[in-house]
């Protein structure tokens, strides 16, 4: 189908949606090649996420599936045993382990650090956007607000985390599906690197604990029968600092832009006639920072919308355009945040729901809500730039003023 073709391009990267209501127009899925299928339907994506028989890419299957040169290269390993890419009975024991320390709880106490980490990125942006100088929200707030809640989370000193932000940047190119031989060439390296980091911050946090998640990882994972292998261990902290905040930069920078596109929700949000909550939900819906994700059928017998899915199938699944199915959505191309049963597919659904989705939401709840408030008069300063992502949607660059 021309669709999928038309998606890896830089024109339907930087605006997909109107592909996506051509795939709406042929059906909620349909079959484009011999092992392959594209879902765009929301409750067809929200059902093959939630079933058992569908699965990742683990590295089982990439194995004898893949060719050699691409499973081989260090980006490509340095997840491939994370939860992420892990199906059943590796995926549970994993997801349990990780969910016992990554708890609400957890969240919760961190809450007081975001909104101090949230009231010092907006001082920096207040000087620096003195008397109406343009401002890079993405680079100045969009980014550096969740690098530094997952890095506290983690316990990565602060001296370290501008470098994580460009080498999980760089890793973050094998979430798509974009085949760029120097994207992975820059992938290779920052998986390599940051391996190498995680291994001596494990060592360390073994010798010496601290209060972060890593030790606690640590801890879970060295007192339980069923713990990680180190491996496993290194997989799933590189993991949880890309999740930490690619998700979240782009949920910020999406929201920001749908403000000055739509300047009366910022006047009703800031009167408290639409929720904050609402709003994100709507920004998760209209703007998805997560637009694709992918499932293998692992067993012979399986139907996608009424289209047989043999065994070994691999079904694209657009989770930005299942979230403006206009089956499940009135007028799903409209932006409105008051809209009563906003349910996006964004952080996935079924055993692969994030397991961050709760951190993205509270940082949102918080920052959202002070950065209008601080600065009324915030306003585009120039032409945004995507990150020419099909997988992770969200902006580069963002040029705004602040007074």
């Amino acid at each position: 189908m021309e669709i999928m073709g038309a998606l890896l391009t830089p024109e339907g990267r930087d605006d997909p949606y109107p592909l996506y209501e051509a795939a709406h127009a042929f059906g909620t899925v349909v079959d484009v090649s011999e092992g392959f299928a594209m879902a765009s339907g929301y409750e067809v994506v929200n059902r093959v996420l939630r079933d058992p028989a569908f699965g990742v890419w683990d590295h089982e299957l990439r194995a004898r599936t893949w060719p050699s040169e691409l499973v081989e290269r260090p980006s490509i390993k340095s997840m491939e045993r994370s939860v992420l890419n892990s199906n059943t009975p590796e995926h549970g024991r994993m997801r349990a382990l990780i969910s016992s320390v990554f708890t609400p709880r957890r969240v919760g106490m961190l809450e007081p650090a975001i909104e101090a980490a949230v009231e010092t990125l907006l001082d920096r942006l207040a000087d620096e956007g003195a008397g109406g100088a343009p401002v890079d929200f993405m680079d100045r707030f969009g980014y550096r607000l969740p690098v530094a809640v997952i890095c506290d989370l983690l316990g990565i000193p602060e001296s370290d985390r501008e470098t994580f932000r460009k080498l999980a940047t760089q890793l973050a190119a094998v979430l798509d599906f974009i085949d760029l031989a120097d994207a992975l060439d820059l992938a290779d390296a920052a998986g390599t690197e940051l391996e190498s980091y995680f291994g001596a911050l494990v060592a360390e946090r073994r010798r010496r604990p601290a209060d972060d998640l890593t030790s606690a990882l640590i801890a879970a994972c060295d007192a339980d029968e069923a713990r990680l292998d180190e491996v496993e261990l290194l997989a799933n902290l590189t993991l949880l600092l890309i999740a930490g905040f690619e998700t979240t930069a782009n949920l910020f920078g999406n929201g920001v832009r749908l403000l000055f596109e739509y300047p009366e929700v910022a006047d009703d949000l800031r009167l408290g006639t639409v929720r904050y909550a609402g709003f994100a939900e709507e920004v998760l819906r209209y703007d998805s920072p997560v637009q694709m994700t992918s499932r293998v059928a692992l067993t012979e017998g399986l139907m996608v919308g009424g289209l047989p899915t043999p065994e070994g199938t691999e079904v694209a699944l657009l989770i930005g355009a299942a979230n403006r199915d206009p089956r499940r959505y009135e007028e799903p191309s409209r932006f409105d945040p008051r809209r009563t049963d906003i349910n996006p597919l964004s952080f996935g659904a079924g055993a692969h729901f994030c397991v961050g989705s709760v951190l993205a939401r509270t940082e949102a709840a918080i920052g959202f809500p002070r950065l209008l408030e601080r600065f009324p008069a915030l306003a585009s300063a120039g032409e945004p730039r995507r990150n020419d992502r099909l997988v992770l949607r969200g902006y580069a660059s963002l040029p705004v003023t602040v007074a």
